[in-house]
């Protein structure tokens, strides 16, 4: 009955059917779908094809709803016509929401922060205050405005440059280039650390339907629209079944050696503190197991990595393979100048075999 509920429940919001508020109608409009479509229960309980798929091949039309009811007797239901505007709003609902690299509420807590900088400004500019302090302070406060004003703007370029829906979509590309690199063998597992909104895990796990793929994350607050819901929720609306999410930390994996026969990240380890991130690369590698291999993508540049180039010798001596250090800022992910203003400079991919 609960399944039913489920489905019932679904396919009212889908669909305009309403009911009178008998105590019963969720359950009346379950069985008119059964009716309708025999196997609901089966495709959406499995998720195998993702809501949006199951939706689309699942619902029947408005007419074989109209002689499911009327078979069925229940007066207590009435449907029409799903109007246009909902449809939209349906098949919105339905998309994967990855977020943005550049959070929104980042932008306008800056810009929040720069109206408010530039209305004291003015205050103490026209407020009766003695001139000397008034000569110092006006400009101080006008300078720290337009630091303010400069960081939003940029803010804001990153925020369109990293969207999803926007015409660069640089995360897009990023994620599907890293993911380029990942391959599993049928029935392989795969580790993606530090999996955000589950972007990487979920392009990873198209890329290698017979494998599954396994996304780790602290989801601290300071990115606190990010959240294993979201990555299940994404996969879910790509029609994604083989991958699963977990909380953990980066620093210390709750896994044993030689797990994963994968292991990817993307711009995860230069944002955990450390004064030895290379060691945070062994300890991800530690969870690959002989033959595996890993890409992780991060800016490695010398100031948070050290000697990337050591750090490669160091990996070849302990008897990994096509160890590689690829430059992403040359128009394999972004440009150089994209790298630049974007503060993204040294953007490297790790990558070989274990």
């Amino acid at each position: 009955m609960e399944d039913g509920r489920i489905i019932g429940s679904m396919f009212k919001t889908t669909l305009n059917i309403e009911g009178m508020m008998c105590g019963m109608c969720e359950a009346h409009i379950s069985d008119v779908i059964r009716k309708t479509v025999p196997d609901a229960k089966k495709v959406y309980a499995s998720h195998s094809k993702g809501i949006a798929t199951f939706l689309s091949e699942a619902i029947p039309s408005e007419e074989e709803l109209k002689n499911a009811i009327a078979k069925t007797g229940y007066s207590c239901l009435t449907v029409e016509s799903v109007p246009h505007e909902k449809q939209g709003k349906m098949e919105e609902m339905m998309k994967p929401d990855y977020k943005n690299w550049m959070p929104k509420g980042m932008v306008m807590g800056s810009a929040c922060g720069a109206a408010v900088l530039l209305i004291g400004s003015i205050v103490v500019a026209l407020i009766p205050i003695a001139e000397p302090v008034k000569k110092v302070l006006v400009p101080i406060l006008f300078v720290v405005t337009a630091i303010f004003l400069v960081v939003t703007v940029w803010m804001y370029l990153m925020h369109r440059a990293f969207s999803y829906n926007g015409k660069r979509k640089m995360s897009k590309q990023i994620i599907e280039g890293v993911a380029s690199y990942v391959k599993l063998p049928d029935g392989g597992k795969g580790l993606d650390v530090g999996c955000g909104s589950g972007a990487l895990t979920i392009a990873c796990a198209k890329r290698n339907p017979k494998a599954s793929f396994t996304g780790i994350d602290r989801w601290g607050k300071e990115y606190a629209s990010f959240s294993k819901a979201l990555c299940e929720n994404n996969s879910k609306a790509e029609g994604v079944s083989n991958t699963s999410f977990m909380q953990g930390d980066a620093v210390k994996l709750p896994f044993d050696d030689e797990t994963f026969d994968a292991v990817t990240s993307n711009y995860v380890y230069h944002n955990i503190p450390s004064s030895d991130r290379q060691a945070i690369l062994l300890e991800t590698l530690r969870t690959l197991k002989k033959g595996g291999t890993f890409a992780i993508h991060d800016i490695m540049s010398k100031m948070k990595y050290g000697d990337m180039q050591e750090f490669a010798k160091k990996l070849i001596d302990m008897g990994y393979a096509e160890v590689k250090l690829v430059d992403t800022t040359n128009g394999i992910f972004m440009s150089r100048w994209e790298s630049v203003w974007m503060g993204l400079s040294g953007s490297t991919i790790l990558v070989g075999r274990k």
